[in-house]
């Protein structure tokens, strides 16, 4: 009997900033003017406590994300409540990478890196990959939309660079990674509905798997980008969910979905 189609999962994230886990506007973390920053949720609970949760309900690729200084140990505290299964992402370099692998990641997640002045290196793509290996990492093509495009920001979604989201980028990346974590800033932490059209976009672009991040508001968008992208796209919930402090997604809602798309793919 043929296979159904491989089915849309929900990803779980834990966000840190200053040390805490947090819920965050994306397009308003500025480097140099903290009074921009619109913050949507601050656990009580340390980040461990969030590990041990998607461990508790096998929750495999979730992306653990230092946004900016002061987030070293929270993140190591994450990733040694479930070592192996726990991506990380934030300052990681060609440099420090496998330190971040040592201390229990499962994959290392780079993009400013990769863009030395805002523009794309190919050099610190392969120096990367050779430090960690193709199949430990993911590449970040956060990005934000200019007319009827997408390219890629960095530095907390602050500064554009010079790729394009688009077949030929993604082919190129994919070369030299294993999976894509896709943030659409624009809508990052908005609760206002995901970006269809770049997911759509992804379905017809992406060879390797991705997660999209950014403005996912109900369960049914887990069908929407299902549908959208052809099963290819994950999909991640932030500010909207009720352990992030949201009232529109209860996570329970979400492991249920995963469970019941995992067995209709086993089908």
């Amino acid at each position: 009997m043929a296979h159904s189609r491989r089915r849309s999962l929900f990803r779980p994230c834990i966000d840190l900033h200053n040390g805490e886990v947090k819920q965050i506007v994306g397009g308003t973390l500025h480097e140099d003017d903290a009074s921009q920053l619109k913050t949507n949720f601050v656990a009580s609970h340390p980040s461990s406590y969030y590990a041990d949760l998607y461990k508790e309900h096998k929750l495999e690729g979730g992306h653990v994300i230092k946004l900016g200084p002061g987030n070293d140990q929270a993140a190591k505290e994450a990733l040694a409540t479930w070592p192996g299964h726990l991506q990380i992402g934030g300052g990681i370099t060609s440099d420090n990478a496998r330190e971040w692998l040592d201390a229990g990641a499962s994959k290392v997640i780079v993009t400013s890196y990769l863009f030395p002045d805002g523009k794309f290196s190919l050099d610190r793509l392969k120096a990367v990959s050779n430090a960690v290996g193709k199949d430990r990492l993911v590449v970040d093509v956060s990005c934000r939309r200019r007319g009827d495009k997408w390219l890629v920001a960095m530095n907390k979604w602050q500064t554009i660079t010079d790729m394009e989201v688009c077949k030929e980028s993604l082919g190129l990346l994919a070369e030299y990674c294993s999976e894509f974590l896709v943030h659409a800033a624009d809508v990052e932490g908005l609760c206002q509905g995901i970006d269809e059209k770049l997911v759509k976009k992804l379905g017809e672009w992406v060879t390797i798997p991705t997660t999209y991040a950014g403005g996912a508001k109900s369960v049914s968008d887990l069908e929407l980008v299902d549908r959208l992208s052809d099963g290819k796209v994950d999909l991640t919930f932030g500010s909207s969910l009720d352990i992030f402090g949201g009232n529109l997604v209860e996570f329970d809602d979400l492991v249920r979905y995963n469970e019941e798309a995992r067995s209709k793919s086993a089908q």
